[in-house]
């Protein structure tokens, strides 16, 4: 249906609109998970190992730190970014 109307051109920004939708759902699935198969009393023997939950936790802390920072790049205006990038003394985004 999108490509009847927008045409095949549209397709590649579709796929990755998509995936940034998907992106950004990850970590609100992925926190609540961690938690769950974290706590004892729920989960019983089938608790996550302590390699398990660093692993997991480091995963979901990169993931919701990667999200914030495309977040950040894509709505605050560039004048602001390229400030702030050369306050932390990073090349800015391009």
């Amino acid at each position: 249906m999108v490509i009847g109307i927008f045409g095949e051109s549209k397709t590649t920004q579709l796929l990755i609109a998509s995936q940034v939708v998907l992106s950004m759902q990850l970590g609100f699935a992925v926190w609540p998970l961690l938690r769950f198969t974290d706590e004892q009393a729920k989960m019983g023997e089938f608790t996550n190992k302590l390699w398990l939950k660093i692993l997991g936790w480091t995963t979901a802390m990169i993931i919701i730190v990667l999200n914030v920072k495309l977040l950040f790049d894509t709505f605050v205006p560039n004048a602001m970014l390229k400030e702030f990038y050369q306050f932390l003394h990073l090349p800015p985004p391009v």
